[in-house]
């Protein structure tokens, strides 16, 4: 399982990239407007200097048309570096790009998929992620776990190299259900990772083993700092 951080605020990835086991971060037009209008690859840079070059960093284009999406993926990849992976909306225009960007190498996530025709035409343009909207599939009634279900079939029957990173999460229920219809990546926002880490249950249990400790061997007392008794 990977587990990326869809957010570029560079103290909420300082914080997680020490706590979890960070494959990336992800990123688009809407998640870079959060941070006000930031010098766009200066910022990015930042991003890339705290997860690590072996990280991987996913930047969306923001042209429409397939001209100014091959445009946009280069000024990325030129401005940050050749490891990035370039996300493109799974249009018309997006599909051309994607064929183009493959036969370039480029690695590609193809973003903003609603529907399993999107998915299928991406696998076979040779995305090397595939990313469907959770959240918003399921509020326009439409079965992300199935959908998702079906992606996963259908790069094992293709034998692609595709991954399917699920993005657009409310809850941390929702991201185990991606993992658990087949998705290999999911991506989440900081506050999913604080909520699913912060619930009192885990809290009440962690204080309940420090007041039985602490009702034997005293408050303050630490296992690194008790002293052994050394028979003579």
């Amino acid at each position: 399982m990977e587990f990326l951080l869809d957010t570029v605020h560079l103290a909420s990835i300082k914080k997680y990239v020490d706590i979890i086991p960070l494959a990336g971060v992800t990123s688009n037009p809407s998640i870079i407007k959060k941070e006000g209008k930031v010098d766009l690859f200066q910022h990015l840079n930042a991003v890339r200097s705290l997860i690590g070059p072996e990280a991987s960093l996913h930047v969306q284009v923001v042209a429409g048309d397939t001209e100014g999406i091959l445009k946009d993926a280069h000024a990325i990849l030129d401005h940050i570096d050749r490891n990035v992976f370039i996300k493109v909306p799974v249009t018309e225009a997006g599909l051309a790009a994607i064929k183009q960007l493959k036969r370039e190498q480029v690695h590609v996530t193809a973003t903003a998929i609603y529907t399993k025709f999107q998915g299928y035409l991406a696998i076979e343009a040779g995305a090397d992620y595939i990313a469907p909207y959770f959240n918003r599939m399921e509020n326009m009634n439409i079965d992300a776990r199935a959908v998702i279900s079906e992606f996963a079939r259908a790069i094992e029957r293709q034998h692609s190299h595709t991954k399917i990173l699920a993005a657009s999460f409310k809850n941390v229920g929702q991201v185990n259900s991606a993992f658990e219809a087949g998705s290999q990546a999911a991506t989440m926002s900081a506050d999913i990772l604080a909520n699913a880490l912060g619930m009192p249950a885990i809290k009440k249990a962690v204080d309940d083993f420090t007041s039985d400790w602490e009702s034997v061997y005293g408050a303050g007392e630490k296992i690194y700092t008790l002293k052994q008794d050394i028979p003579v």
